[in-house]
């Protein structure tokens, strides 16, 4: 029996108890034993109630429901508005309605444009956005007026609908002409312009159909292109061969065909010789020759593969024939079949003909030309057929092309279907079909065309890939602007094909463009050499693109002009190829090919550059291991881990790029990025070495890249760490903890930065899944096993089979009851959580001694996500979360779908914010982009002086962007502005913890080239977001305002952990202080404020390298916020300097006022200084009556009353006086006095003297360890010929002087020694 509110029983979810209690007293029956799993909707247990009359039973109704029945009526514009705000109806319907309903083209245009630009202002908001983002935003922006966030929410839920009626009402466009009588207007095109701008799959279908549209509506009227062309074939002075050649003629090919029906026959036959001179332009044609037969158009000729020896080349006949209608295709087919054979000599051997058939006019199908192809099979074979093209003409429209090729029995090649007769073999689809199912998606240009090819394979998710493949007719491909144009061409039908819903999010790419203009001038080793160039400078410059569209490859095939043995002209294929499907990302090489005589089709090539490498082309391949793995990285949204190395080199590329923009003079140099991976030796140990990429057995991997920067262009070393998301999910198993370590180890004994790409699913957890199928089960009641059971046990049998060890087990009736299961196999439990710890220890370590960086990618979890945070750098992708718990099982926990995505737990809206991430990006190109511009800033060792690059800004100019007494963007004060150079270098400042702690801003730049760390003051009125607990519906919310020049307890933390940062970094720093104190209400009291606050000199105190804190113009620091910067804490280290403006002290004039010139000082100073009160006193004075005394008084009251608030002002400037930069100066508090428009000069020749001074203290005090930094510096000092006072002299002196004091160093080391030497005498002595 059970109690009301009495506990019946208790469930647990993620290490918490929840106990669930009876509503109602009564009696209880559990319906599952303890230790069952649960799912919502499970029944846990029947209540048979005390009081039956506690419940009411719920019964069917079986009554009429008393509801009016209205019929809704709409306007057809009401109806589109009710679909766009989200609401369900018949889209299709309602966009047929609303443009019936229009009277006329500018009513039409109003209503689309109306439409398509409220479906673009609400989607606009969501694309590319996270849904949580969204509705803060639109909830901050809307905070009186909420329906408005719920309409819009509301509208974007409907997308599906809302899209259907956009889609509907572009179709509609199609017949506008017709049916208003103009062109589709301006406005409406304008419109559909801005579609394009959406960038989400989801969008896929409205943008294409968008984009055609208007692509459509800019073309000429068929009329127009119709008579250009036909001018061209009447101009005695064309050429009809060099027009077959030109790339002018692409958009009127197949305008040439509605030529042949031209009234001029003469047009007629220069319209079909330039066509098939154009079709066949690839080829050598001997003879050709046109004519009209029984009024219709008839041409032969002969054609050779233009790149095979003359000797070897086999004569192929072609032959074309018109069909005036379709209705008598099959009946004259045979005739036109007879016509070819009466122009070849004999029966042919081999299938090498072609023949083209045009149906002038008639619709037909390809089954009904199917059907009359294979009645004349025999004849087609004994004619040596090799393939038949139907030609369609259509009016104004493309001609419709059928190929029935011999080798499927003359059946119709759906793969063929609107293709010219050439363009299959131009495009080589043949070396598609053997391992691909391929399905042809819509192209834009007629030259091109996209298949979605799946492998043929049994395996589940068979790798799909998106063929682009194109012709082009005009020259210039191997060049940089060609190749770059043609690519961009191939990259843009690639974005149009991924919003095809039938392209999955991990489909690899390939491009294939064939080149048919001959090459003249250049050798197959030049072009080989040029397109190395190319492929390196279009990697750099479209590597997003690149990414983004997952291209594998890239293949070009090029005509070189040559000759053959005998001297005749021929052309040599060269194919140049860009691929990543050996693993390095988009590696070149290139190839001589040699095709067959007969069919054309290359059999082999030979590596140029390499003597007899000749291989065999195969048909391509499907999915390799390096696919395979490429595309699991790419279903969890991030790279494949051994690709990295190739993004890291384009992003090198680019970084000298942007480097050689700004400074002259200076050249990428070779071998810009080289790896060595990190591979377990004989010892156990990791050393440097090569294996075939995709061959690792364990989840993570590790390099030593030697990478040319800017800054050290000789290389620097950087160990990078990366999971392999492919193998086991990217898990932490012992194996993968070891490598971890061993690399962190390595990093770290040779002292070089360490860089982790993340990308993982936490530790790895397993069974013995060997015992699975062998226990048993020892049942409570074995009639009922819902009752529970006692324990598991093996048999005798199975237990003696068992590897020794492997089970711990007690002697039971059954055979062997199982205690402990402990396995054979090493890393499938608590063994992974101990490396864990291990890993976590190392990292801590690591942070400590070398500079750490981590990249979040794809998503990590658990021990990933602990150990980017004991890095404490991160840079984070956007879609790359980092978590502790899945949202899934937060979910079940929680009984309701409260998280939709990993995102809203750990993705950069949450992590951003909270300090944890320090930079967030778009993607792997610019997250490897942000990894080298960070490297940028650090040495290459922990040992070595700050990494100083070439700067093109000069350091003696001013700083013309100058902090105002009103608040101002702290950043502008650093960085500039285009017309106002900042302090640093331009284009050097990066701000990075932009989320967190906003009342202060932490970035890194360049002084001279001088990589310093910047800590500024946010001037202006900031907010600190709190956002609503999903999981509790009665949070809300909370934006709490921080004022600007105030440390609170979150800025605070951020500045120790920034200087924490830059010590690691080896960075020296500017503080440019410009703080009032600290925050120190309740609120922030409990905040932890004094703690955090305290961080900031816990940091400074430990501080290795320069600091300078310097007040800006206007700038103040007082109070607590003074205490926590003085340079006292860290003397070696630190120094301050000042603004003439700028000001410093205890407490602001106007606080010091009240307290120490208060009112009665302030009186007492008008009685001393202002003439009429002193007249008035003496008359006071002098004065005997009581009631002439009393109005003297009242005067005296009113003159004060009348100074008071000119006295306050001159009383707060008196204590304003006693906080300026010269009592500063006077007391010693500051170094100097330093003009902001002359700071950057100054704090140049200040950093660049303290580099140099600070190494040679470091070798003296080496040398001899009884110095003291300041003994050291009187050393110096006592040396130095120049004022010791002017930096820029005693860096003059340390360059020129160089060898004499590291002589000087010698011979202290020298004494040094000796007087040890002799110390130690003397004690051995005694």
């Amino acid at each position: 029996n059970v109690e009301n509110g009495q506990p019946y029983i208790e469930v647990e979810a993620m290490k918490m108890i929840i106990p669930i209690k009876a509503t109602e007293s009564g009696k209880i029956t559990h319906n599952l034993s303890p230790g069952s799993v649960i799912s919502a909707g499970d029944l846990l247990a029947s209540l048979e109630l005390k009081d039956p009359s506690k419940v009411k039973k719920i019964g069917t109704f079986d009554g009429v429901l008393d509801i009016d029945e209205t019929a809704v009526e709409m306007s057809p514009s009401t109806a589109v508005s009710n679909i766009l705000a989200g609401f369900k109806l018949d889209s299709e319907s309602v966009a047929a309605a609303a443009l019936d309903s229009v009277s006329d083209a500018a009513e039409a245009a109003d209503l689309i444009v109306g439409a398509i630009n409220e479906f673009y202002r609400v989607e606009s908001q969501f694309d590319g956005q996270i849904a949580d983002d969204v509705v803060r935003s639109m909830t901050k922006a809307n905070e009186e007026t909420l329906d408005v966030v719920i309409s819009e929410n509301q509208a974007h839920q409907s997308l599906k609908t809302r899209s259907q009626l956009i889609l509907a009402m572009i179709r509609q466009l199609a017949n506008f002409q017709g049916r208003f009588g103009a062109g589709i207007p301006d406005s409406v095109l304008e419109a559909l312009d801005t579609l394009s701008g959406l960038k989400g799959k989801e969008y896929g279908e409205i943008i294409l159909a968008a984009e055609e549209t208007v692509r459509a509506s800019k073309i000429p009227s068929f009329e127009v292109r119709r008579a250009d062309l036909r001018s061209k074939l009447t101009d005695s002075e064309t050429d009809l061969i060099e027009l077959s050649k030109s790339s002018t003629l692409s958009a009127g090919v197949d305008l040439l065909t509605n030529l042949f029906d031209d009234e001029d026959e003469s047009v007629q036959t220069a319209a079909l010789e330039t066509y098939m001179r154009r079709v066949y332009r690839t080829y050598e044609v001997p003879e050709l020759n046109v004519e009209s037969v029984d009024g219709g158009l008839s041409c032969s000729f002969s054609f050779e593969f233009s790149d095979v020896p003359s000797a070897d080349r086999v004569t192929r006949n072609g032959f074309f024939s018109t069909i005036q209608s379709s209705s008598d295709f099959a009946s004259e087919l045979p005739a036109v079949i007879s016509a070819f054979g009466s122009k070849l000599s004999g029966e042919s051997t081999a299938q090498t003909n072609v023949m083209t058939v045009r149906i002038a006019s008639g619709e037909t199908t390809a089954e009904e030309l199917e059907s009359a192809m294979i009645a004349n099979k025999d004849k087609l074979n004994m004619l040596g057929i090799r393939t038949v093209t139907v030609l369609q003409t259509r009016g104004q429209s493309d001609p419709y092309y059928f190929s029935f090729p011999s080798c499927d029995g003359f059946k119709e090649d759906p793969l063929r279907r609107g293709m010219r007769p050439t363009f299959h073999h131009l495009l080589e689809l043949g070396r598609l079909t053997d391992n691909y199912a391929l399905e042809r998606i819509k192209a834009v240009g007629r030259n091109v065309q996209i298949y979605v090819g799946s492998e043929k394979t049994a395996r589940r998710n068979a790798a799909q890939v998106v063929f682009v493949r194109g012709i082009t007719h005009t020259p210039g491909l191997t060049t940089m602007s060609g190749a770059r144009r043609t690519l961009l061409q191939g990259l843009d039908e690639l974005e149009r094909a991924q919003s095809n819903s039938k392209v999955i999010s991990q489909s690899s790419s390939r491009i294939y463009l064939h080149s048919l203009p001959e090459v003249e001038g250049s050798s197959p080793e030049e072009i080989a050499k040029e397109f190395d160039g190319v492929i390196d400078a279009l990697k750099s410059r479209l590597a997003k693109r690149l990414l983004k569209l997952r291209v594998d490859e890239i293949e070009a095939k090029v005509r070189v002009q040559s000759t053959d043995a005998d001297g005749n002209h021929m052309v040599v294929p060269v194919r140049l190829v860009a691929s990543s499907m050996g693993g390095e990302w988009l590696k070149t090489s290139a190839f001589i090919e040699r095709p067959d005589p007969v069919t054309g089709v290359t059999r082999e090539f030979c590596v140029i550059g390499e003597d007899n490498a000749v291989c065999m082309l195969d048909p391509y391949d499907g999915a390799n291991v390096i696919q395979t793995k490429r595309s699991i990285a790419r279903r969890v949204g991030s790279t494949y881990a051994y690709d990295f190395l190739g993004l890291l080199e384009v992003g090198l590329i680019q970084e000298w790029e942007n480097y050689m923009s700004d400074v002259s003079g200076v050249s990428i140099p070779s071998n810009l990025f080289e790896a060595q991976e990190l591979i377990e030796g004989e010892d156990g140990e990791l050393v440097r070495g090569k294996r075939e990429i995709g061959t690792n057995k364990v989840g993570m991997v590790a390099w030593v890249a030697k990478m040319k920067t800017p800054e050290y262009p000789k290389g620097r070393e950087v160990v990078f760490i990366s999971n392999d998301v492919t193998v086991q999910s990217g898990s932490f198993g012992v194996a993968e903890d070891e490598v971890f370590f061993k690399a962190s180890k390595y990093a770290r004994e040779n002292k070089l930065p360490r860089v982790y790409i993340a990308c993982n699913s936490g530790a790895r957890i397993g069974l013995v899944d060997d015992l699975k199928p062998k226990f048993n089960i020892k049942f409570i009641d074995e009639a009922s096993p819902s009752k529970g059971f006692e324990y598991l046990y093996l048999t005798d049998e199975v237990y003696n089979s068992l590897p020794e060890g492997s089970v711990n087990v007690e002697k039971c009736p059954e055979g062997w009851a199982i205690k402990d299961i402990i396995g054979t196999t090493e890393g499938i439990g608590v063994e992974n959580l101990q490396g864990s710890g291990k890993i976590a220890g190392e990292t801590s370590k690591a942070y400590d001694e070398i500079f750490t960086l981590s990249y979040v990618t794809g998503r990590s979890v658990g021990i990933g996500a602990y150990l980017v945070r004991l890095g404490q750098r991160i840079i984070q992708m956007k879609q790359g979360p980092m978590l502790l718990t899945g949202y899934g099982a937060l979910n079940k926990l929680l009984g309701r779908d409260v998280y939709n995505s990993q995102d809203q737990l750990g993705g950069p809206q949450v992590m951003y914010p909270n300090g944890c991430t320090h930079e967030v990006v778009d993607d792997d190109q610019q997250g490897v982009a942000s990894i080298i511009q960070w490297l940028s800033f650090v040495p290459e060792t922990t040992d070595s002086p700050p990494a100083v690059r070439e700067s093109a800004d000069p350091v003696n100019r001013a700083v013309e962007w100058k902090p105002t007494p009103t608040p101002y963007d702290p950043r502008l004060m650093q960085s500039g502005t285009d017309d106002a150079p900042g302090f640093f270098d331009k284009g050097s400042y990066k701000e990075y913890l932009a989320g967190w702690g906003k009342s202060v801003v932490i970035g890194r730049g360049r002084l001279g080239g001088i990589p310093m760390g910047a800590i500024s003051v946010e001037t202006r009125l900031v907010e600190k977001i709190i956002p609503a607990d999903p999981a509790d519906p009665n949070s809300r919310e909370a934006v709490l305002p921080q004022a600007g020049q105030v440390l609170f307890p979150d800025s605070s933390y951020k500045v120790a952990q920034a200087l924490n940062d830059f010590n690691n970094e080896g960075l020296p720093v500017m503080i440019f202080a410009n703080w009032r104190g600290f925050s120190g209400g309740s609120r922030d009291m409990s905040g932890e404020i004094l703690k955090f606050g305290s961080m900031i000199v816990d940091a400074l105190k430990d501080y290795d390298h320069p600091i300078y804190i310097y007040f800006p113009p206007f700038g103040e620091l007082r109070g607590g916020s003074w205490v926590v910067v003085d340079p006292t804490i860290n003397e070696e280290k630190m120094t301050m300097f000042s603004d003439p403006e700028a000001r410093g002290g205890i407490l602001e004039p106007a606080g010091i006022v009240e307290i120490k010139f208060r009112l009665a000082d302030q009186l007492k100073a008008m009685h001393r200084i202002d003439p009429q009160l002193q007249m008035l006193d003496a008359e006071l004075e002098a004065c005997d009556d009581t009631d002439d005394s009393a109005a003297i008084k009242d005067q005296i009251a009113a003159r004060e009353e009348l100074l008071k608030p000119v006295y306050l002002q001159a009383a707060t400037e008196f204590a304003d006086l006693h906080d300026k930069t010269g009592r500063m100066k006077a007391k010693g508090v500051i170094k100097e006095a330093v003009p902001w428009t002359e700071s950057r000069t100054y704090f140049f020749y200040l950093a660049k003297r303290r580099i140099a001074q600070d190494n040679y203290v470091k070798q003296l005090r080496a040398a001899d360890s009884s110095l003291d930094n300041n003994a050291a510096l009187d050393i110096l000092n006592g040396m130095c010929s120049a004022d010791w006072e002017d930096n820029a002299a005693v860096l003059d002196y340390y360059t020129a002087n160089d060898a004499d004091i590291s002589a000087k160093i010698s011979e202290m080391k020298v004494a040094a020694i000796k007087a040890k030497i002799a110390e130690l005498e003397k004690e051995l002595a005694e």
